[in-house]
């Protein structure tokens, strides 16, 4: 097999062919790579743009072949910056949706470990118990109100008469 066939059909990366692809971590390491290789060639064409640009002014009208050269290539750097530039945003979009995905997918597996939780604080709940409880609580503060209620009242001793 060729190593253009391998690289198309993945077949670098051992620790991916078991689990049918790249974990999402080994994704944004290698889209960081990326995004880091291509800022590289940015500033490099940036570099090269420049000193082309320098070569025009110093030929300016003198050799005008020079000048024009050098603006043509000039011109061509500046093509492959605004290539970079647009993978760049594509590469950095894929890289927040991937890292949104992880996240989500950390996010809801936390929910389903807190609802296992539940399940097993709820298992020895019945709620007919609960449901008895709470109405012995009802009671229990009923009465309690009442005996309060008892207290609290003034007791009138010999002003009240019987005719």
């Amino acid at each position: 097999m060729s190593k253009i066939s391998k690289f198309f059909k993945g077949g670098g990366s051992s620790a991916s062919k078991g689990r049918g692809g790249p974990s999402p971590q080994e994704a944004l390491a290698r889209l960081r790579e990326t995004e880091e290789m291509l800022s590289k060639k940015q500033e490099y064409l940036e570099t090269r743009i420049e000193r082309e640009l320098a070569v025009a002014r110093q030929h300016g009208t003198k050799n005008k072949r020079a000048a024009l050269q050098a603006l043509k290539r000039k011109k061509r750097y500046e093509k492959q910056l605004n290539q970079i530039d647009g993978t760049l945003s594509t590469i950095e979009f894929q890289r927040e949706a991937l890292e949104n995905s992880h996240t989500n997918t950390e996010v809801l597996k936390n929910m389903g470990y807190a609802a296992q939780a539940m399940k097993k604080v709820h298992e020895n709940m019945d709620l007919n118990k609960i449901d008895d409880l709470m109405q012995d609580i009802t009671e229990q503060q009923d009465v309690a109100q009442e005996i309060s209620e008892a207290i609290s009242n003034r007791a009138v001793f010999g002003d009240e008469f019987d005719e």
